[in-house]
């Protein structure tokens, strides 16, 4: 039993949550070691990178700081690599699909809350057929201050048109559960994404946590559509 009343809206973190990006973002990061004559790593080395955006994931694969000369041409050409691939390998996790088809059958809308920069953000969703569906998208850089600050998730229960209170944000990582608290909607953490041994997901103060996409419309107000059908009839 959920501690509050059901959602009536759903905002989904991007990687890691909505799809499993991990592939064409390890590619890509390869395809840059190899063009600086340095072999290829395997997925495990970037476990507790691959979801925290470019930088993590530059500092794992080169041993370097961000205040290192070679450390922000390296991430510029790292992304440049990763737009001409955005999708090769990347899909939506599995139970995604027909969870957002029970959201959509049942009149619930749902967004897009990520960190990831809208030129990213945009040709991915429309590679995988995804660009009409969301009834939002807010990407990192549309808002000036992005996850863990809560101004995000602001926007996108704005933009859903439903209060805060009235949201659930999903994500799996710790920013996504302290953007969700900090904006007053319900939160759960996504186990299934890319947390590492390093990551306590109990300790986010999440609302729930779930091992499954499914999962999610336990918290969700399926009866929201009908309900509001009848308070206008």
């Amino acid at each position: 039993m959920t501690p509050f009343a059901l959602a009536r809206g759903v905002l989904l973190d991007l990687d890691g949550t909505l799809f499993d990006t991990a592939p064409d973002l390890i590619n890509a990061m390869n395809t840059l070691r190899e063009e600086q004559s340095l072999p290829p790593l395997p997925a495990a080395e970037f476990a507790n990178a691959v979801g925290h955006g470019s930088a993590p994931m530059i500092a794992r694969a080169f041993h370097l700081s961000p205040d290192q000369p070679r450390f922000e041409p390296l991430r510029v050409r790292f992304l440049e690599l990763y737009h001409e691939s955005l999708s090769a390998e990347t899909l939506p996790y599995e139970g995604m699909e027909p969870m957002l088809e029970t959201l959509e059958a049942a009149g619930v809308p749902w967004g897009i809350v990520t960190n990831k920069p809208g030129w990213l953000t945009r040709p991915l969703i429309n590679e995988l057929g995804y660009h009409e569906r969301p009834d939002c998208l807010v990407t990192g850089d549309d808002i000036a201050l992005r996850k863990p600050h809560p101004h995000q998730v602001l926007e996108g229960c704005r933009r859903l048109g439903l209060a805060p209170a009235e949201c659930v944000v999903v994500g799996d990582a710790e920013r996504d559960i302290q953007a969700g608290r900090g904006a007053g909607t319900m939160t759960l953490a996504a186990l299934y994404g890319y947390l590492s041994g390093d990551d306590h997901a109990e300790r986010w103060g999440a609302d729930g946590l779930i091992s499954h996409p499914l999962e999610t419309l336990r918290w969700v107000d399926l009866g929201v559509a009908s309900t509001a059908q009848s308070a206008t009839a």
